[in-house]
């Protein structure tokens, strides 16, 4: 109620109320495939990510670290997609696709919130791997359950304030002209071109802290991989160790990839390289695809949340 109550007051100073969202595309006959595409990948997504976050709290052989962070995982990808995707469904079969100036904002929130946390997630994650790996005498010690407790909370709390920093900072913004959004959901960069006005701290902001956040636990999460590679290699003898190790990083080194790599040519490559249409559909690839890839990824590669989805579904029956 506070958080509403502050925004409305900062976007009492701008003449625009509403916005129009464009959306994926403009041509009518492709939205009622789209509708069934988005509606389909969104169906996924949550039971997919659902099914982990069940196996997670409810086999007793998963209550481990890194399961612990692949339940966040899951619970941001829900988050993430359910931000953006319930609008998107909703536009492609509506006639006025308008979001109002306050939920443009809170929509802007929650999507820098929930990618930030998970952004930094995935370097929490292969931190973790690297422990368990190359310092496995000491893994239970150091990744003990107040540890990754308090790794969890940490980041999102920072991912809050992340997104906090630019949502206050682009309500501030004077939007007098023209209210056409060109993307599907409300996002920094489209915002931005719409304002009305000096938009350099913005644009510095959200180049150099968005770029910190994007970039410094990728640069961990590499490292991380670095030094597992290196110690896998040159201490490990057991090739059926060293296989099962490599096959677990590489779960996780996947994910990395298709977070990672829409996020940097989004976010951190300038903005005179690229089209509305290449942002669009890049976008669709960390908003959408990305989260349903996710549990597949983990689910196919990981036999030991294999083995527990079929010991949850023997109980069930």
């Amino acid at each position: 109620m506070l958080f509403s109550l502050f925004f409305q007051v900062m976007l009492n100073q701008t003449s625009v109320t509403e916005f129009l969202l464009l959306g994926v595309t403009d041509i009518q006959v492709l939205q009622p495939v789209l509708f069934v595409v988005f509606l389909a990948i969104y169906i996924v997504n949550v039971a997919g990510n659902g099914v982990i976050m069940m196996v997670v709290i409810s086999d007793p052989k998963l209550h481990s670290p890194m399961y612990f962070f692949l339940g966040n995982l899951s619970c941001l990808d829900i988050c993430y997609s359910t931000v953006t995707l319930p609008k998107v469904l909703e536009n492609f079969l509506s006639i006025h696709k308008t979001i109002s100036l306050l939920g443009c904002i809170s929509q802007l929130h929650l999507f820098h919130f929930l990618g930030s946390t998970e952004a930094m997630l995935l370097a929490v994650m292969a931190f973790d791997r690297f422990v368990a790996i190359c310092k496995p005498l000491r893994y239970t010690l150091i990744m003990n359950h107040q540890v990754c407790t308090q790794m969890a909370v940490t980041i999102w709390i920072i991912g809050f304030f992340h997104a906090l920093l630019h949502s206050v900072m682009t309500s501030r913004l004077n939007f007098c002209g023209s209210n056409h959004i060109h993307h599907f959901f409300c996002d920094v960069k489209p915002l931005l071109e719409l304002a009305c006005g000096n938009t350099d701290l913005n644009e510095w902001l959200l180049h150099s802290v968005t770029g910190t956040i994007a970039m410094g636990p990728f640069s961990l999460t590499l490292l991380s991989y670095f030094y597992i590679i290196i110690y896998l290699f040159f201490k490990t003898r057991s090739c059926s160790m060293l296989h099962k190790a490599l096959s677990t990083c590489a779960s996780h080194f996947m994910v990395v990839v298709l977070f990672y790599a829409p996020v940097v040519f989004t976010y951190i490559r300038p903005a005179s390289g690229s089209s509305m249409d290449q942002e669009r559909i890049i976008a669709i690839m960390y908003s959408v695809i990305t989260p349903v890839l996710n549990p597949l990824i983990y689910t196919l590669r990981n036999k030991e949340v294999e083995g527990a989805l079929r010991r949850v579904i023997r109980r069930r029956l």
